[in-house]
């Protein structure tokens, strides 16, 4: 059995849980999730516990694959609506810039033309300062989607490191042809 599948999930106070069939609404404090599931697995919410499990109902391949996976999704639905979730990127380079404008976060990037990347609904993007991006929401797919996104606009360069890049992000640098003599 799946060791993560089978591991019921705490529900804490003030998120309201809602199951049916095979749909799962999540709603908390900073928002409201949903959820619609394989029908091979089974939600089940014990109130009185506060614990939701999830099961499968054979042991097929299929099945096996999908309980640890629901299980994840269902978690990471009650995180999001309690912490939420947040990446935090970091332009390198000299003059490379960014700054949020009318729902658009707008990159200097070394590029000719100025990169306009709309930010989707349900997301918060702000710039601290011009250096930095930090991308909040309830979401956590959404979240990592668009940070991968947009570090993909201009990912770092292994010569001089420049570039978009997640906070923290250890970038494996190369010699370059001069070193090669």
């Amino acid at each position: 059995m799946s060791r993560i599948g089978r591991k019921p999930i705490d529900v804490p106070g003030g998120v309201k849980l809602t199951v049916a069939e095979c749909h799962v609404t999540v709603e908390g404090p900073l928002g409201k999730l949903e959820l619609e599931h394989r029908p091979e697995i089974t939600v089940v919410h014990d109130p009185e516990a506060k614990q939701i499990r999830c099961d499968r109902r054979d042991d097929q391949r299929l099945s096996r694959a999908l309980h640890g996976l629901t299980r994840a999704l269902i978690q990471n639905m009650i995180v999001g609506v309690t912490a939420g979730y947040e990446k935090r990127l970091e332009l390198i380079g000299v003059g490379y810039i960014a700054t949020v404008q009318h729902n658009h976060l707008e990159l200097r990037v070394g590029l000719a033309n100025e990169l306009r990347k709309p930010i989707p609904a349900g997301l918060s993007v702000a710039c601290p300062d011009q250096q930095h991006i930090v991308i909040r929401g309830v979401d956590k797919q959404l979240v990592g989607q668009f940070a991968a996104e947009t570090r993909a606009l201009r990912k770092p360069e292994p010569y001089k490191g420049k570039g978009i890049r997640y906070f923290g992000e250890a970038v494996r640098r190369k010699q370059g042809k001069a070193m090669a003599k």
